[in-house]
């Protein structure tokens, strides 16, 4: 399951949040807005910085980086 943390008010977060939404890719978002969400994300990624994703094994920072790992994840279903 792919996982996006993300702050509503973050442009980077729209562009990947509008990429998975246009796709129909299912995700879960996790808004860092909560405390517990925030920490999560500070284990995990070391920094508090979003869009973060969780795919599997892979994990990323930077919305560029992130979308280019989700459309290779698309053409690679075709």
């Amino acid at each position: 399951m792919i996982i996006l943390y993300t702050l509503p008010q973050c442009p980077f977060c729209i562009k990947v949040l509008d990429f998975v939404r246009k796709h129909d890719i299912e995700f879960t978002n996790k808004n860092i807005e909560d405390e517990e969400t925030k920490e999560e994300l500070m284990k995990l990624g070391g920094k508090g910085q979003v869009p973060y994703l969780v795919d599997g094994e892979v994990s990323m920072y930077e919305s560029d980086d992130i979308i280019e790992h989700l459309q290779q994840k698309l053409e690679n279903k075709e």
